[in-house]
């Protein structure tokens, strides 16, 4: 299983960011949670297949209409213990 921490900067807060990384994180069976920073950013945990993952980060670079992806932080993280992918209160 791959598991990246991501940090994504834009205009990714009030555009449905968190939501529409929720239903695609669904429709790929990725793992992990998503949730908006006081800093302005979108911060995720993603976890899976490998394909699955990048498939998501590729889908991440673009986000859902009204966003501007300005740049994406990507890491590599420990697996996320529970199962699911979820909304994380914001941090």
């Amino acid at each position: 299983m791959q598991a990246h921490r991501i940090s994504i900067e834009g205009r990714v807060q009030g555009v449905g960011f968190r939501d529409w990384m929720l239903r695609e994180a669904n429709r790929l069976g990725v793992q992990g949670w998503v949730r908006n920073r006081a800093d302005g950013t979108v911060e995720a945990l993603l976890a899976g297949e490998e394909a699955a993952v990048q498939a998501l980060l590729t889908a991440c670079r673009a986000g859902p209409p009204g966003a501007r992806v300005d740049r994406i932080a990507e890491s590599f993280a420990e697996p996320p213990t529970e199962p699911g992918f979820r909304r994380l209160p914001s941090g």
